[in-house]
């Protein structure tokens, strides 16, 4: 198409030059489709910053753009619903025309307007003198979050002020334009579908099905092109009477999210969305235990029957415990001058204050247990976890047996490295197998292993600890 690859500085601004540019009108989904192919052709990377959705959610995205659908994206929270609609509009044409009408509350198709004030326009002024001006696809998406949505925030109602003015209550002139007509020619998002008011159900259900805007009654008829999409989290919508069935019906596809099915995944994902530079005058390193026990803890949320399911466990608890993981790695580094800050079981301690309202807890069970005891013990299951994956039993046992002869030995996320160095000095031989979790000479680094695999022993019930003032001893 001419205007796609015209610099900004050439585009006609006025009609007579834009037919003779040969420009041509197509609808927002003819869009979609046709640089999406364009794309595809290319071998472009489609979904920059979308991990793990490759062979699963993102074919089906695709399949519904080639379709022409209205899309439904269906998963719990912190699946990358919202970042998959704001994907979207990388797919229309960078730039299209409109006429530049200021009173006109609708960014018009030069060839094909749909108010009456445009079409007059049209009719009354000489080619050469209508304004032309170009809308960028950056803002040709809008979303809404269903809750406490009304009728005239995204269809639109009668203006009294107009009404005033001497318009007619059922006329085009009367009404102000809700954030739908007004995305004409764009993408609408809806966000939580299901927690929106029925009303505003009816009127999404008459744009989909004819395209155009009935408010109070009155047909007032326009030929919208939009491209509508919506989110819901699945326990919302399917139950009963959430969302009407008539619109379920006219929604094109749904894609179905979900969570990592890995871990790598997960773990690349969470480092993703930390957003964290561990470089500058503070470094932090994390040894890869430590990466992994930060996203066996979000694992072990989504399968404890402490927490809600119907809710999930979003990835932002996973970037929120990895920062505060890193945060506390680095404020230790500050004050005892180690460079680089490596992050131990120790620093886990604070995550409450990040994990908190983060998860919500299944209240029909029968464990009277609060958010922060319940934080406990996904991270032991964690720990467990990684911990049973990266050491074997050999050399263990006389880490353990070590602590039967009444050893003890104090950790905490204030110590510094070189303070373990000293607390097992008494027990050198054992220790070497617990170093080969992240073979290192740097004594941060071995001081994570140390805690690494103390807890590891705690959490397989071969030694107890006790925890004092941010203190943890672990003991026989």
């Amino acid at each position: 198409m001419p205007h796609a690859a015209t610099p900004i500085t050439d585009r006609p601004t006025s009609l007579d030059r834009l037919r003779a540019l040969g420009w041509h009108s197509r609808t927002v989904k003819e869009e979609l489709r046709s640089n999406l192919i364009t794309a595809l052709e290319r071998g472009d990377p489609l979904f920059p910053g979308i991990l793990g959705y490759d062979h699963t959610v993102i074919p089906e995205i695709l399949h519904g753009i080639l379709s022409g659908h209205d899309l439904l994206f269906l998963g719990e929270k912190g699946q990358g619903k919202s970042r998959l609609m704001r994907s979207l509009p990388a797919f229309l044409d960078e730039w299209v025309p409109y006429l530049d009408l200021p009173e006109c509350p609708v960014h018009e198709d030069p060839l094909a307007p749909i108010t009456s004030l445009s079409r007059r326009h049209l009719r009354d002024t000489p080619e050469d003198r209508v304004r032309i001006a170009w809308w960028h696809r950056s803002e040709r998406y809008a979303e809404r979050l269903a809750p406490g949505t009304k009728f005239a925030d995204v269809i639109g109602e009668i203006d009294p002020s107009k009404l005033a003015g001497g318009a007619s209550m059922g006329a085009e002139e009367a009404l102000h334009f809700g954030l739908i007509p007004r995305m004409h020619r764009g993408i609408f998002a809806m966000n939580e579908l299901p927690d929106l008011d029925e009303q505003v159900q009816v009127g999404l259900f008459n744009i989909l099905e004819e395209r155009d805007v009935q408010i109070r009654g009155f047909p007032i008829r326009f030929d919208l092109d939009v491209c509508i999409l919506f989110s819901a989290n699945p326990s919302t919508y399917n139950r009963s009477g959430k969302v009407i069935p008539q619109l379920k019906d006219r929604i094109g596809s749904t894609i179905q999210t979900h969570y990592p099915t890995d871990r790598p995944t997960g773990i690349e994902i969470t480092r993703q969305e930390a957003g964290l530079d561990l470089n500058g005058s503070w470094p932090v390193l994390v040894p890869p235990f430590m990466d992994e026990v930060i996203e066996e803890i979000s694992a072990a949320a989504r399968r404890s029957k402490f927490v809600d399911h119907a809710s999930g466990v979003s990835a932002r608890f996973s970037a929120a415990n990895y920062r505060t993981m890193v945060s506390s790695a680095r404020l230790r580094g500050i004050r005892h001058k180690e460079r680089p800050a490596v992050p131990r079981i120790s620093d886990l301690g604070h995550l409450k204050a990040s994990a908190a309202g983060k998860l919500e807890l299944d209240l029909m069970g029968t464990h009277q247990m609060g958010e922060a005891q319940v934080l406990d013990a996904l991270v032991a299951d964690a720990v467990r976890v990684v911990f049973e994956e990266y050491a074997t039993k050999h050399g263990l046992d006389e880490i353990a047996q070590i602590f039967g002869k009444g050893v003890k030995v104090e950790v905490g996320d204030l110590l510094p490295s070189s303070a373990y160095a000293e607390r097992i000095q008494r027990v050198p031989p054992v220790w070497a197998k617990a170093f080969e979790v992240n073979a290192a000479e740097n004594q941060a680094v071995r001081a994570s292993c140390v805690e690494f695999v103390l807890a590891g022993l705690w959490a397989t019930d071969r030694i107890s600890r006790t925890e004092r003032r941010g203190r943890i001893e672990f003991q026989t």
